[in-house]
């Protein structure tokens, strides 16, 4: 055994570990696969430094390391040994054929679903240019502002109260500030109580879904829509019902004749700038939509992604503002207003709702950020997010101005659109002999990014359409886009 553990056990001097902690962990694996049974007795500290070529002491820590590890017992006078307590092993030879892909680090040893729906690539930024979904210009956010909001938030006040476990629902003072803003630029009437602080839509939807959709239960959701809606509709156990969409947004009257067949739990619906298309829901379809969620008892959850940005007249109220029976659940985020990278979103909706998402929320993800929240707040007590809106819209049209007259000009024989009367993406058609894939993996070449299409998953009547985002690129890098685009086209 002495000439087994000097070539089994072989510190490295000079390593970064100390080399007490490397006997001992080699020691260690020695017992975990057998080699070392319970009971052994082992060398002594004076004849594992000979072999090992090492002061005595260390061996000495080494064993003092796994006695308090519960790996070695100690008897006096007796000798160090394997614990008694562990239970036998018995190494076994697994085959080769077994052994080349039993990377712990890499594969489970257990067996996990792996449902499909969840099975979507996620877009990162890094690209040089960009036609993306429909994101803000980081380079316009008021960065300065939200640095300094941010700093003085860690810096100064009661750093127990500041810096300690707050409220699950978000902070006091943004949800005061948001409600203030809300009501004031969409004609709501909220209190902070009305509001849940989340991180962002998918969040709010997360957790709305979670609480009010049962398995089996039916949910509708506008087709061509937002493949984030139905992925959390699926995640929960429920059925997808597809509704379609037109010039004026969802087509409500397609949804009465799906609720006059089967109970519907929950309406998804992006009813300012419907998602993917633009196009706003029409008034008319609006009331009859909130009559239909009255009449069959079904949840609204309105997706507000992007209100603030209109360009034609003044946007539409949502209908959580024209909700008179307590069916409509609001969504919306700074995602669009700042930049993806600030998770602050809020959902709003009757007080004893949202005081049951808070309650979910808190085992999920206690609490948001508390920085970041407060300096938001900040943010709009002063007007610098206000101020920063009226400058986006100015600065975000007049780029879909040009990105649509560049569309026009260069690309009008390869595709179709209409000009948005609001959002930050034009719904694009490419014509049906283009393979959009192929021409994204192509630009892509290019340094320049657009979807390929699919990670959204349109149907069958819109595969060769895509969003065409325009916010995040200034003028000049919106003509190298379409310039590139020409020339592979």
């Amino acid at each position: 055994m002495m000439n087994v553990l000097s070539t089994l056990i072989t510190p490295e001097k000079g390593g970064k570990q100390p080399v007490y902690i490397q006997i001992a962990n080699q020691l260690m694996s020695l017992i975990k696969d057998g080699t070392l049974q319970s009971g052994y007795r082992l060398l002594s500290t004076r004849q594992l430094a000979a072999i090992l070529k090492v002061h005595r002491r260390t061996v000495v820590q080494a064993y003092d390391e796994l006695l308090a590890q519960g790996w070695l017992e100690s008897q006096t006078g007796n000798g160090t040994f394997v614990a008694k307590h562990l239970p036998e092993i018995r190494p076994l030879p697994l085959p080769v054929k077994e052994t080349s892909d039993k990377d712990p680090l890499k594969k489970a040893g257990f067996q996990f679903d792996r449902p499909p729906h969840l099975d979507k690539p996620i877009l990162k930024a890094g690209w040089r240019l960009h036609l993306d979904d429909g994101f803000p210009d980081p380079r316009l956010a008021p960065l300065d502002d939200l640095s300094r909001a941010y700093r003085s938030q860690l810096l100064h006040g009661n750093a127990y109260t500041r810096l300690g476990y707050g409220e699950t629902s978000g902070t006091s003072w943004l949800r005061q500030e948001l409600s203030a803003h809300l009501n004031e630029t969409r004609g709501l009437k909220t209190s902070p109580a009305n509001i849940l602080i989340v991180r962002g839509v998918i969040n709010g939807m997360y957790l709305t879904v979670t609480s009010l959709v049962k398995p089996g239960d039916y949910v509708a959701i506008d087709s061509p829509g937002w493949f984030g809606a139905a992925m959390n509709v699926t995640q929960a156990g429920a059925r997808v019902c597809e509704v379609p969409v037109d010039e004026h947004g969802m087509v409500v009257d397609a949804l009465e004749e799906i609720c006059e067949k089967q109970p519907i739990r929950m309406v998804y619906v992006t009813s300012h700038h419907q998602y993917p298309t633009a196009v706003a829901l029409r008034p008319d379809r609006r009331i009859k939509l909130l009559k239909l969620a009255e009449q069959y008892g079904f949840v609204i959850f309105e997706d507000d992604y992007d209100y603030d940005f209109h360009y034609l007249s003044k946007p539409l109220l949502p209908l959580f503002g024209a909700d008179r029976a307590g069916m409509v659940l609001y969504c919306g985020s700074f995602t669009k207003t700042i930049s993806p990278a600030f998770r602050i979103g809020y959902l709003v909706g009757p007080e004893d709702v949202i005081a049951q998402l808070a309650s979910l929320r808190r085992i999920i993800d206690r609490q948001g950020d508390t920085m970041l929240e407060n300096a938001i707040a900040e943010l709009l007590q002063t007007g610098v997010i206000q101020r920063h809106l009226r400058k986006s819209v100015r600065v975000y049209k007049q780029r879909r101005d040009l990105f649509c007259e560049l569309l026009k000009s260069e690309l009008q024989d390869h595709v179709r659109f209409e000009v948005p009367d609001g959002g930050m993406a034009v719904w694009t058609s490419f014509d049906p002999a283009i393979d959009i894939p192929k021409l994204a993996e192509r630009a892509a070449q290019k340094d320049l990014y657009f979807s390929n299409g699919k990670v959204a998953g349109y149907p069958p009547p819109f595969r060769n359409y895509i969003r065409l985002g325009f916010a995040s690129s200034d003028p000049g890098e919106l003509e190298e886009s379409v310039t590139i685009l020409k020339n592979l086209l």
